[in-house]
């Protein structure tokens, strides 16, 4: 055991310390007048219907989610599994380093690059892109191990990594079609005439089997989802800017650059060229679908690894030290803009500051336009707000008229805040928007609703009183002005209308 600790100490010491700082920087770089963003609590409800599918993702998320809940559902357990993804990212990348026989500058210079990156903008959110970006880490770190090793057992490896990615996110199958074109055109073809890679791509395949019979069953939703993120989000997305993006992430940089003339000048980098071939048929199918600029992070830990190794490499050993000023000019460079990238700045300091935050791009949301906060941003606020309002509306009941309630709300974010944060005190809110369409149970009398939303124009008349509650009042977020409404006492022909909408909108997979 000692001798263990020694060899720790002596080989992992400075990668330890890297790691905290970057959990430390994870939570700090927070402004606590910020809470969860939408898409969070539509995630932590998952937790509740755990399935072996969902509309709106696949189901990985939803079992970290209940991990959360059994650890006490608090935001430090929240935020901490998108820190912790990101962590192993840097130690994968830190492990394909020395798989490529880069020592402790390259090292440290890889792992400084990732944390002090747009990898940290990422970790924040409860999101599947941490663990996404991390299964593309490692499935690059995977290959390099069998490369290297032509053991087959790294082919299991790489089943495991790549199901667990599926579940977490379709979007790794764009990686999996880069390397089968990455590798087709390089010498590691050779790969594709091992029987081990079968063998592990039918283990895949058994492990990805629940969710496969489950898009079947339910007619594919992938399919759907994707087509409505494709007319409502990425059809914004301009195809230069993506590219431009790459850039102004610092994605491509002097690490990136480098790590392509290594692969096409240096000798021990030639085994490894399906690196390069695979980024550049992922590039390609990006800006041909239009995706967003940050789904290509997980392309760039194995480029800054052999990147920083060939730099080692070039400088002679007395020269080394000097990647240093590498390091701190990154740091300084980070330090520049990170208050800009990350939830640092309160809203009111944004808007002050709302010529910088145009200069890179980050006011610009999904429907093309700018704003006055980044997206993510205003969506982390207000929540809080609609809950309380709903528990006030709640609580105007009776006790025998709770029973016969509905609470009902016009968007995922909406219902996802009213349950996190009135657990156990309020019964569960629904709505016709993604994975809570098909929640709403079968059959429960209707007699009275708490409706968050716009003016409930399509259901007042079904009820005999309606009571505005109150409406959000945060300036900045984008619930501004969703009212919360009290509706008592419906009409014989509610129950009907409203079961048959339920049916329609299932039936038509509307609910986006």
């Amino acid at each position: 055991m000692r001798s263990a600790i020694k060899s720790f100490l002596r080989n992992y010491w400075v990668l330890a310390i890297l790691v905290l700082i970057k959990f430390f920087l994870q939570y700090s770089l927070v402004n606590p007048v910020y809470e969860l963003q939408r898409d969070e609590y539509l995630h932590l409800d998952q937790a509740f219907h755990l399935a072996a599918g969902y509309i709106s993702v696949p189901p990985f998320t939803s079992w970290i989610s209940k991990i959360i809940y059994l650890l006490g559902g608090g935001v430090f357990w929240i935020r901490f599994f998108p820190a912790l993804f990101g962590a192993m990212t840097i130690i994968t990348a830190w492990l394909i380093v020395a798989e490529l026989d880069g020592r402790l500058w390259a090292k440290i210079l890889t792992s400084s690059s990732l944390i002090f990156s747009i990898l940290m903008r990422v970790n924040v959110l409860y999101q599947p892109n941490s663990f996404d970006f991390l299964v593309w880490t490692m499935v690059f770190y995977g290959l390099i191990r069998y490369l290297k090793t032509e053991k087959s057992g790294w082919f299991i490896f790489l089943a495991i990594i790549i199901a667990l990615g599926v579940y977490n996110k379709y979007n790794v199958l764009f990686l999996l079609i880069g390397l089968f074109v990455g590798i087709g055109i390089s010498r590691q073809r050779i790969i594709y005439k091992r029987k081990a890679l079968y063998l592990a791509l039918v283990l895949c395949l058994i492990m990805l089997l629940p969710n496969i019979i489950w898009q079947i069953k339910n007619h594919f939703p992938v399919i759907h989802h994707f087509t409505t993120l494709s007319k409502t989000q990425l059809v914004h997305v301009k195809r230069l800017d993506f590219l431009i993006d790459q850039v102004k992430f610092s994605l491509i940089g002097s690490l990136t650059i480098l790590a392509f003339w290594a692969l096409i000048f240096y000798k021990p980098f030639q085994p490894y060229r399906f690196v390069g071939y695979t980024y550049l048929t992922v590039i390609i199918l990006y800006v041909l679908f239009r995706a967003k600029s940050y789904y290509t992070v997980g392309l760039y830990p194995v480029l800054f690894a052999m990147g920083s190794v060939y730099l080692e490499k070039v400088l002679k050993k007395p020269w080394q030290p000097a990647i240093a000023l590498l390091i701190i000019l990154r740091i300084v460079l980070f330090l520049g803009i990170v208050k800009y990238m990350m939830p640092f700045q309160s809203p009111a300091e944004i808007i002050a500051n709302r010529e910088k935050y145009e200069q890179f791009g980050l006011l610009r949301w999904e429907d093309g336009k700018n704003h006055q906060l980044p997206q993510d941003f205003a969506d982390m606020l207000g929540w809080k707000e609609i809950a309380a309002i709903a528990f006030k509306a709640y609580n105007l009941l009776t006790e025998d008229e709770r029973g016969s309630t509905l609470i009902f709300t016009e968007n995922y974010g909406q219902v996802g805040a009213i349950n996190y944060y009135n657990r156990y005190r309020l019964p569960e809110a629904f709505s016709f928007n993604t994975d809570y369409l098909f929640w709403l149970p079968d059959k429960r009398q209707i007699n009275n609703m708490v409706y968050v939303g716009h003016q409930p124009d399509w259901l007042v008349n079904y009820f005999k009183h309606c009571q505005l509650v109150g409406t959000v009042q945060n300036e900045y977020c984008r619930e501004r002005g969703t009212a919360i409404y009290l509706l008592k006492d419906a009409n014989d022909k509610f129950q009907s209308f409203f079961d048959q909408i339920v049916r329609e909108r299932r039936a038509s997979f509307d609910c986006f």
